[in-house]
């Protein structure tokens, strides 16, 4: 069932990250809702993110300090809020796996408070970001969005007989995030050398404006515990070195704590739950389908052995598309 944004409230976690920033301009350029809060705990970037996007100029917008752990300010923060996208986390891997303790504070405590706060705020819809990291994990970070899934999946059962319901989408590596690879490797590119990790390292790809183009329609569509897959194309980190710097020699360093040679979104074990559309997989709750049917139709059910990898995917960007989305990152 659609949602009506125009007049809606809206509030994004992690709003001043990469994502938040491009779910903002989304929502304003879209729709015109009653109130676009956003949520972090950082009043610098809360600063600077005013200074482009001014709450003068668009009145809905409200900057509201505050951390996913602090799930009384949670409380404050979701008072007649409708929709919720949860993007805040700590996501780099090497930073997780030398702070565990911070990192499960952050992404799992943090999920918790959000589930808590939305069912008793009467919040209608939570869509959370979850990774492919999140899939098979063999580092903290992927551990700790795993067990984020896990809870937001479960939060359905614990809204009960109440509105709010929880859905999320997974996706793999952004283009021009904070702490992409390209950043790095224009910086890089003029000393004549590049560091990867491995040359057989595969990585599933996708722009800032699908994610977002991703999480509104899963709102749209969402009736609780649903994990939205994007079918995104794959890149070997190497193409993508040589994308950004043709000339420059390639120091293979060896992989980093935490790191894959290759991503996976779907595993075999999932697949028996998953729908295929045709830009994008629905791996469906099967505890809640149980107890409630399913709210997505029309879907082909993948093959008992699906797997969904980065390695394997059937969708590949060539060096002219790198070479575009180098320029335009």
């Amino acid at each position: 069932m659609n949602i009506t944004w125009d007049g809606s409230t809206i509030l994004v976690t992690g709003g001043t990250g990469s994502f938040g920033k491009q779910f903002v301009r989304t929502v304003l350029d879209r729709y015109q809702p009653k109130k676009l809060i956003i949520f972090s705990r950082d009043e610098l970037k809360q600063f600077e993110m005013a200074q482009v996007f001014r709450p003068e100029e668009h009145p809905a917008l409200r900057y509201f300090i505050g951390d996913v752990r602090d799930r009384d300010r949670l409380y404050r923060a979701f008072d007649e809020v409708d929709i919720v996208v949860h993007a805040a986390a700590m996501k780099q891997v090497p930073t997780a796996e030398y702070n565990p303790i911070e990192a499960i504070r952050t992404n799992v405590d943090g999920a918790a408070n959000i589930i808590d706060a939305a069912i008793d705020r009467g919040v209608k819809r939570v869509i959370a970001l979850s990774t492919d990291k999140a899939v098979n994990p063999v580092n903290l970070y992927g551990a700790t969005k795993l067990c984020s899934d896990k809870l937001f999946v479960a939060g359905n059962h614990y809204a009960g007989p109440k509105r709010t319901r929880f859905s999320l989408v997974r996706y793999g590596n952004v283009v021009g995030s904070r702490g992409s690879v390209i950043p790095l490797f224009k910086r890089l590119r003029e000393t004549g050398r590049l560091p990867i990790t491995d040359d057989r390292m595969t990585r599933f790809w996708i722009t800032l404006e699908q994610g977002v183009d991703l999480v509104l329609n899963a709102l749209n569509r969402m009736g609780g515990g649903e994990i939205y897959v994007p079918k995104i194309p794959s890149m070997k980190v190497t193409d993508l070195a040589r994308a950004i710097g043709p000339d420059c020699e390639l120091d293979v360093i060896g992989v980093r704590p935490g790191e894959k040679l290759h991503e996976v979104m779907i595993t075999e074990d999932d697949a028996r739950n998953t729908l295929e559309y045709d830009d994008h997989y629905t791996i469906l709750p099967e505890a809640l389908r149980q107890s409630r049917g399913d709210s997505e139709t029309g879907g082909r059910p993948c093959a008992d052995d699906f797997r969904y990898s980065s390695e394997t995917n059937d969708r590949w960007l060539t060096a002219q598309q790198l070479r575009e989305i180098v320029d335009a990152a």
